[in-house]
């Protein structure tokens, strides 16, 4: 199958009451384990690249061709979009939608709202004359994922997200609303009440990023208000980190990473799976 944009996915899943996940490529086995998930689920799948993640790998068509092979030789028939994560810049965005991405993040949550419309419109007119997705963002998720840093958490207004919806053609949107990058210090407070009303009042799919952590109740309460995409990328760096340390801990003569980046793909695949139950889109591809 064909990348696709993350737009029908999301809209499919909302109406349906599920998410899809969006599980971050760090390098070639996260995106075999996300593949090799999403297909024995038989469920659709975001592939999310970090700017950071691109520059390590190689770069954005790098990344493109590496996905888009293994779609090829593992013969997968499931809904995959590969999604540029907090993209910074009309400029980088421009990039992965020329390398072949078909869904961009423009994160212009740190400007003024005027900028970040008017920012947030040029990736827009740009990404869908590709028909490519985008994504924005409005508050302040909390942590560190690449070159993001933020120091604590500041909610998304429902009054200036209604009028980015308002004021751009984007297709879905993530309101901070409590959730951070990275491990949780202490259980998470999601601001769902202000969650229903900016669900209610733009009926476009909303994101929850930082979905390492949060309780299972809650992601069902954030789905059941118009979540549609949540975003998991910490817990699959743990599980898989620790395979490797039970591994070599196990076998310190071992020297070829096939035999202990096996476990950690495997380890990232049962965690993807998993998720993928929770969140509901498992058979729904």
């Amino acid at each position: 199958m064909a990348l696709v944009s993350m737009k029908e996915m999301m809209i499919k899943g909302k109406k349906e009451g599920y998410a899809i996940g969006q599980f971050n490529v760090n390098n070639l086995e996260y995106a075999q384990a996300i593949l090799q998930a999403a297909e024995a689920e038989q469920s659709p799948v975001i592939l999310g690249v970090s700017e950071g993640a691109a520059r390590y790998m190689g770069g954005f068509t790098t990344v493109v061709n590496m996905i888009k092979g293994l779609m090829h030789d593992y013969g997968t028939t499931v809904p995959v979009a590969i999604h540029l994560d907090h993209g910074t810049s009309f400029e980088n965005c421009k990039k992965a939608i020329d390398a072949g991405f078909s869904s961009v993040m423009i994160d212009a949550s740190s400007k003024p709202l005027a900028e970040n419309i008017e920012i947030t419109n040029t990736v827009v007119e740009y990404a869908h004359s590709k028909g490519v997705s985008v994504e924005a963002e409005l508050g302040v998720v909390g942590g560190e994922e690449d070159d993001i840093i933020a120091d604590g958490v500041v909610y998304a207004d429902p009054a200036e997200c209604k009028e980015l919806v308002d004021n751009t053609n984007i297709d879905c949107l993530a309101p901070a609303l409590g959730s951070v990058h990275g491990p949780y210090k202490g259980e998470p407070n999601l601001g769902f009440e202000e969650m229903e009303i900016i669900s209610k009042q733009s009926d476009l799919p909303l994101v929850l990023h930082g979905g390492t952590g949060i309780p299972l109740k809650d992601i069902q309460r954030s789905i059941s208000l118009g979540t549609a995409k949540i975003n998991v990328n910490t817990e699959s760096q743990i599980q898989g980190t620790k395979a490797v340390r039970d591994f070599l801990a196990a076998d310190t003569e071992a020297y070829d990473p096939r035999k202990f980046l096996t476990p950690m793909r495997e380890a990232i695949k049962e965690t993807v799976i998993g998720k993928m139950r929770e969140f509901g889109s498992s058979q729904k591809a």
